[in-house]
């Protein structure tokens, strides 16, 4: 079966894609010159967002990783309450970050992540995010880059995924509800 049959809408086609990443690139090349920021792509999600990203920027960059898992009452839902599973190899300090993640919904995860990074000593802390839910944000998070907000729908590809599937599709969908109830009955 064809993944792309789970697909109950297309939100940001492949080109849109594309062309707006590449405006990012442009902007925080503008923003930072010869700062040499280093980009922390949260894993997994935001992977595929980073390597076309970082393509963009026409200044010298650094890349970094770090996983991060909040545990919320379903495997939809975030409770802020984050647990690091990789951890940056770079000490932050007086480094300029910028923190690439897939998308920013109540903004619990995001506001635990900076609080936690700005520990550390960085000179300052930027969020590129490729997608954003405004309607669904729980508190106020500064995102400086956005790509693109969407509706409170649930979102798959480009990097998004439900149950680790969908990531390699190569636009932003609505995943079918049907397809979901039909995993939590199977796992329920």
């Amino acid at each position: 079966m064809d993944m792309r049959d789970d697909v109950l809408e297309v939100l940001v086609s492949a080109e849109e894609i594309q062309k707006r990443t590449a405006e990012l690139g442009e902007e925080i090349g503008r923003d930072y010159g010869d700062r040499n920021p280093l980009l922390i792509c949260v894993l997994r999600g935001a992977v595929v967002f980073l390597s076309d990203l970082m393509r963009s920027i026409p200044v010298h960059v650094m890349v970094d990783f770090m996983g991060v898992s909040s545990y919320g009452g379903t495997n939809m839902d975030s409770s802020g309450v984050i647990k690091i599973t990789r951890d940056v190899d770079t000490n932050i300090a007086h480094h300029d970050v910028i923190i690439v993640e897939d998308i920013v919904d109540t903004g619990l995860t995001m506001k635990a992540l900076v609080d936690l990074l700005n520990t550390r000593g960085p000179s300052s802390i930027a969020i590129c995010t490729f997608l954003s839910k405004p309607q669904r944000r729980k508190v106020d998070v500064d995102i400086r880059y956005c790509g693109f907000e969407v509706p409170n729908k649930f979102v798959i590809g480009y990097g998004l995924d439900y149950d680790e599937n969908y990531r390699n599709l190569p636009f932003v969908g609505v995943l079918k509800p049907e397809v979901y109830e039909k995993r939590k009955e199977e796992k329920g």
